[in-house]
């Protein structure tokens, strides 16, 4: 990925119903430029899907989970990370260093989805053990699309 490639991200993260030749004249291509790397960043895994935000909705009707998971072997545990890539309710999916091995937020249509969700990834091949805890109330929610990849200077 490049700075043009963040750009592209950066601008349908405010806005993912942009049209092509309007996201062309803001990163500075053509309108075909723009559809084939979004294309690519689709392919690469770098944008995973496009979802809907409500106006005036605090995603009061969304549940939200940590799932803690610890792998049985660390070093080979590619396909659980591939199995969570492709649960739609997966927005965060973090290797961590420590006790826990991946580190998953689920946000989820309801509690029920979350169960299922939840016996999904612990009966994976290769899960060994998982800890859930489910999120009460949103203290910070920063937008990640302010971000910059751009060294000073």
């Amino acid at each position: 990925m490049d700075a043009t490639d963040e750009k592209i991200i950066a601008e349908l993260t405010r806005n993912a119903r942009i049209s092509h030749s309007e996201l062309a004249g803001k990163v500075l291509l053509s309108r075909n430029a723009v559809r084939q790397r979004i294309e690519r960043l689709e392919r690469q895994g770098h944008i995973a899907g496009y979802t809907i935000v409500r106006a005036g909705d605090d995603t009061g009707n969304v549940v939200s989970a940590l799932v803690l998971v610890y792998r049985q072997d660390r070093m080979r545990g590619g396909d659980v990370l591939a199995a969570l890539k492709r649960i739609p309710e997966v927005v965060i999916c973090e290797i961590l260093s420590g006790d826990f091995d991946i580190m998953v937020r689920l946000e989820a249509a309801s509690l029920e989805r979350v169960r299922v969700i939840w016996e999904d990834i612990a009966q994976m091949p290769g899960v060994r053990d998982t800890i859930t805890a489910l999120t009460l109330s949103s203290v910070v929610n920063r937008p990640r699309g302010g971000r910059s990849s751009t060294a000073p200077g």
